[in-house]
């Protein structure tokens, strides 16, 4: 039962991606026209729980860019940023969370994608005699550390009445929190994508959504050293437009998508295809210039976690964001 879950479990479907359009090397930086050599270039994309990009791009035809583009997949967003920070990745997809923790000094937020909030939920194994938020207390509840998942468990127990401390609250991997849930070695799991439907799967039940908590938001971030070279800055931009691109090309051709989301996330093809299309019902995907609404949104993240005192002191986020593609994205 254990291996079966984490085949299931290979895969952890968040919402999180990353590409651009437009083929020409000459690009413009700084209202100037200069001629970049792209064929020379070689970007470093992460992809989140499995290759949806790679396979998605050439589905949608749009997986002929000008450059090279080598993939590498991961298993969250703080893993993707601990590779951008060795200089190993040169773009990323992260929640809000993960740049909030840790050295973010080699890279900045350059970008937001916008998408759904759903399959992020606080779920109970089956038959268990919890019915609410308070009956958590003095229970073990498990969450996956410096993610979505912990955000909206914290204010889930605000709701409901509790504090942090009122929980024993246990930090896991998506992979290990199911385990322990199905094998009931835990009361609670807060947890997101695939981790979610593997769960319902097994029986477990919804106690609370972070649906309504989250805000759809799922920063972009570039190195510093990609973001200030012309020939590294005119491959993202043309990466992001073109994943705008397969965004519209997913919602054309939804049964496609969920056929390849199926075969590898090994799930039922009929709920990959529901799942996209109440996502995309929710909040169609894309890719859009950085903004004071999504700092602020941002920003509430951090004094939450200050609260709880993950966090000596207050952080300023406009830091970590960069208006550098702003003009572009715009256009």
């Amino acid at each position: 039962m254990m291996k079966k879950i984490k085949t299931l479990l290979a895969v952890i479907l968040v919402s999180g991606l990353l590409a651009g359009c437009g083929s020409n090397s000459n690009v413009k930086t700084d209202n100037k026209k200069s001629s970049v050599d792209l064929s020379k270039v070689t970007l470093r994309v992460s992809e989140t729980g499995w290759a949806n990009l790679d396979l998605g791009f050439k589905a949608a035809e749009i997986d002929n860019t000008p450059y090279k583009v080598e993939y590498s997949v991961f298993q969250g967003g703080n893993l993707v940023l601990e590779a951008m920070a060795g200089n190993h990745v040169d773009l990323g997809l992260t929640s809000e969370i993960p740049p909030l923790f840790g050295d973010n000094s080699n890279y900045k937020i350059i970008a937001v994608e916008q998408a759904n909030t759903l399959l992020q939920e606080l779920v109970i194994p089956k038959g268990s005699s919890i019915k609410t938020v308070a009956d958590l207390k003095g229970k073990k509840v498990a969450y996956i550390s410096g993610t979505t998942a912990q955000y909206f468990l914290s204010k889930i127990l605000e709701k409901g009445g509790l504090s942090w401390k009122d929980i024993n609250s246990v930090q896991m991997t998506t992979s290990d929190g199911l385990t322990a849930l199905i094998g009931g070695k835990i009361d609670a799991l807060a947890s997101y994508g695939n981790g979610i439907i593997t769960a319902h799967q097994n029986g477990s039940t919804t106690l609370e959504s972070g649906e309504k908590i989250l805000s759809g938001n799922f920063p972009l971030e570039a190195t510093n050293d990609a973001i200030k070279d012309p020939a590294k800055h005119a491959t993202i931009t043309d990466y992001l437009k073109r994943l705008n691109k397969f965004y519209e090309w997913t919602r054309k051709n939804p049964d496609k998508w969920a056929q390849i989301t199926a075969d590898n996330t090994h799930q039922d093809k009929a709920q990959a295809l529901d799942t996209f299309e109440k996502g995309e019902k929710e909040r169609p995907s894309k890719i859009v210039a950085n903004s004071t609404k999504a700092i602020a949104s941002q920003q509430d993240i951090a004094d939450s976690f200050e609260k709880l005192g993950l966090f000596k002191e207050k952080l300023d986020v406009k830091t970590i964001w960069s208006d550098s593609f702003t003009k572009e994205l715009n256009k």
